[in-house]
């Protein structure tokens, strides 16, 4: 079996590490960065930032822990040093691995000739594959609306922003989705001032009001500016910074700007409107649940497929599509599930959910058990210093199956992997409230919100 996967990003590196351990033949062809551009140039840079700024922001929380500190001062050259650091070890580990596995890894772009026939054109010349199956996994970047250019400057996309080149002194933040939210937490902790246009009547739209409130609120207290029900339409760059106009008439005036309006797919030159599949503009018309296009033998995974945009479901994806090029699905095989996927916004506090979440069970008008628990009732976080937020748990009022759950506070990208494991394996509420977990721990929190 020969495999051709055209984008080394985490689906990329995935499918292939899976395909050749079950015996396929896999050739890997990135032009970028081994273990995908949108996750190493995006979500590991902006959490190394955010780590950067958190540690920052805790420094003014010693004193109330009996601590006197000196003033911390933030160097841009060794943040950037540090973040180039992380990516290149991340890369030089996937590169270990997908050679411990035998994979051929080609370092060019990839396109599809016909439905069998991958080109590769590299440094050297220009290489030709036959393959009996091809997953197409070339990821995103970021979108850039008609009304703003980005100079890289002043006006920076995500990728700008690792760090910038200078730090903003106001930064006007545009999307307030979870990328937008998230540089809106990491720029306040470094110290600047920041606006956040938010084109809703909330931050984070597609979240639970309550998880969205405990964030605007903080946001509020740190001095945010939102410009809420506001979308913003031109911006212009002047002598003294940027200005941002929105479509209600509000203005908003800053040093720097941000555009965190989501992403699009980089399917452009990838062959696959050529080898038959049925596009939709930039988007895969058909897919099936094994990431099967309408070409039988050809797939798609990671942001190309048009599903969560998360690294944690590029690889499930990978996975799943590697098993199934290698027949793993004529027996016992467990399809990916969406809703299931756990996802964390890396903000201050920080935010996770799972499964069903407590405002899609009433708007679906279903009858659901909903549990909710704040940290402020356990001892850890008391000891921490920090007892802002809650568990939630969401089950079936029943049968106690655990049906999803939100967490808002520290830790709780950590926390929400026992709720996910709960929701994926349809384990009851009673299964989590009978575990004895450690103590002082903040995941007490879940065992007692399953009671």
């Amino acid at each position: 079996m020969r495999f051709v996967i055209i984008g080394g990003g985490p689906a990329g590196v995935q499918a292939a590490t899976t395909a050749a351990r079950l015996g396929a033949e896999v050739v890997l062809i990135e032009r970028d960065v081994v273990g995908g551009a949108a996750h190493l140039w995006d979500c590991i840079p902006s959490k190394a930032m955010i780590a950067t700024g958190d540690r920052l922001d805790e420094i003014a929380e010693f004193r109330g822990m009996g601590l006197t500190v000196g003033a911390a001062s933030i160097d841009l050259d060794v943040i950037r040093a540090r973040v180039t650091g992380i990516t290149e070890l991340l890369e030089s580990h996937n590169l270990r691995l997908l050679e411990s596995q035998g994979v051929e890894v080609v370092r060019g772009s990839g396109r599809l000739v016909d439905q069998h026939t991958v080109a590769a054109t590299t440094a050297e010349g220009g290489r030709s594959f036959l393959a009996d199956a091809v997953m197409v996994s070339t990821g995103s970047r970021p979108r850039i609306p008609e009304w703003a250019e980005p100079d890289g400057d002043r006006v920076l996309t995500t990728r700008d922003a690792y760090p910038p080149p200078s730090l903003p002194d106001h930064l006007v933040v545009v999307g307030s989705g979870v990328t937008g939210v998230e540089f809106v937490h990491m720029f306040v902790n470094l110290g600047a001032r920041v606006t956040l246009i938010v084109s809703r009547q909330q931050v984070l739209p597609s979240k639970d009001p309550e998880v969205a409130a405990v964030l605007e609120e903080n946001f509020l207290a740190r001095g945010v500016q939102l410009y809420k029900g506001a979308r913003a339409i031109d911006l212009d760059r002047t002598d003294e910074g940027v200005v941002v106009r929105c479509d209600d008439g509000r203005v908003a005036t800053g040093s720097h700007a941000l555009l965190a309006i989501g992403s699009l797919p980089n399917v452009e030159g990838v062959g696959l409107a050529e080898a038959g599949v049925h596009m939709d503009g930039s988007w895969v018309a058909e897919l099936d649940h094994h990431m099967r296009t309408n070409v039988p033998h050809i797939y798609v995974a990671g942001d190309v497929s048009g599903k969560l945009p998360l690294s944690s479901v590029a690889s499930m994806q990978g996975r799943k599509i590697a098993e199934h090029v290698m027949g793993l699905h004529k027996v016992d095989h467990r399809h990916l599930d969406y809703e299931k996927a756990a996802s964390a916004i890396f903000t201050d506090p920080e935010i996770a959910d799972v499964g069903l979440a407590e405002a899609d069970a009433f708007a679906e008008g279903r009858k659901v058990r909903v549990t909710k628990v704040p940290f402020a009732s356990t001892a850890r976080a008391l000891i921490n210093g920090d007892s802002r937020g809650f568990v939630k748990i969401v089950s079936d009022p029943a049968t106690g199956v655990i049906l999803g759950g939100s967490i808002v506070g520290r830790q709780a990208s950590e926390l929400i992997s026992v709720i996910a494991v709960a929701v994926t394996n349809g384990l009851r509420t009673s299964d989590l409230a009978e575990s004895i977990l450690v103590h002082p721990a903040l995941a007490e929190a879940l065992s007692d919100a399953a009671e």
